[in-house]
């Protein structure tokens, strides 16, 4: 007989997604131990074919921010300077060379390898904002706060983070202790009947 999931009690959603906000100032720190962690829940999301085309670079050295600064837009880079640590989320365009590893019951690999650009680009980017949003996920499940963010250059990103590689750069999120100062008000979200439909 299957065994059903519980649901989350309402404190872990709260956690999860009602209470949680973006924030814009963080202190505290981010220590190494807890970003292993972090990642060892957000592998287990799905992707497609088990691709896992997501790779991240946590930044938390001043040298590591001293290359990543001069990419960011104006309104994000003091608050990203200043945060205990931030993740790039990139997608390896060559993902496919893992799938032998990851995906061992089928040829996977060839199902992308001689893939036109824009479709595996679209598979990347796609698979790879999965895994970024389970990394925002598994952040507050640690008790982390997130600013996810896209305001800045890619090509400088990649250039000074992926040189030389297949991996190029999807979006940024800031971690640490978020200081409820620096939030907005909550924005609206459009309701279930604007936004969906059961067919």
């Amino acid at each position: 007989m299957t065994q059903y999931l519980q649901a989350l009690e309402p404190k872990a959603l709260d956690q999860l997604f009602r209470k949680a906000r973006t924030f814009n100032a963080f202190g505290g720190r981010v220590d190494d131990e807890t970003l292993r962690r972090l990642y060892d829940l957000l592998k287990f999301g799905p992707t497609q074919t088990n691709t896992c085309p997501a790779r991240f670079v946590f930044v938390k050295s001043a040298e590591a921010k001293a290359r990543l600064g001069p990419a960011l837009d104006k309104g994000n880079h003091d608050k990203t300077m200043a945060a205990p640590c931030t993740v790039i989320i990139g997608y390896d365009m060559a993902f496919y060379d893992k799938l032998p590893v990851l995906a061992p019951h089928a040829d996977a690999r060839g199902w992308f390898s001689d893939m036109p650009e824009a479709e595996l680009y679209r598979a990347a980017l796609r698979s790879s904002s999965l895994e970024g949003a389970y990394l925002i996920l598994a952040a507050r499940a640690l008790g982390l706060d997130c600013g996810p963010m896209s305001g800045f250059d890619t090509a400088k990103v990649d250039a000074a983070f992926f040189a030389g590689t297949a991996i190029r750069s999807n979006f940024l999120v800031n971690l640490g202790h978020g200081d409820p100062a620096s939030t907005h008000p909550r924005a609206p979200r459009l309701p279930f009947d604007e936004a969906c439909t059961i067919a």
